[in-house]
């Protein structure tokens, strides 16, 4: 499964701040959502933003797909709400679901 590349805007979400994923992963990568904690269901990934590393998941609301993004990885690129920034997302395949 190859790493997707993508624009998006970091927007303000819920619990954590987000991007849009102009695709749907299930369908992208030929997998299912996989329990991620309790009540929530999404697909961990292997992320960058504009080239620094981390790990999230991407979660569907809305009828749309968005890449949960820490503040500690906005804080260490200098990133905020409101920026177009460049993502890289790919499977992450050492993940373990929860129970």
């Amino acid at each position: 499964m190859k790493a997707e590349k993508f624009e998006a805007t970091l927007m303000s979400g819920h619990k954590e701040d987000a991007a849009e994923v102009p695709f749907d992963p299930g369908e992208r990568w030929s997998m299912r959502p996989l329990a991620l904690w309790a009540g929530r269901k999404g697909f961990p990934v292997c992320a960058t933003l504009n080239g620094a590393a981390f790990e999230s998941a991407i979660v569907a609301r809305s009828k749309r797909f968005w890449l949960l993004v820490p503040a500690a990885i906005e804080e260490s690129t200098g990133t905020t709400k409101g920026d177009v920034a460049a993502f890289t997302v790919a499977p992450n395949l050492a993940f373990k679901p929860t129970a």
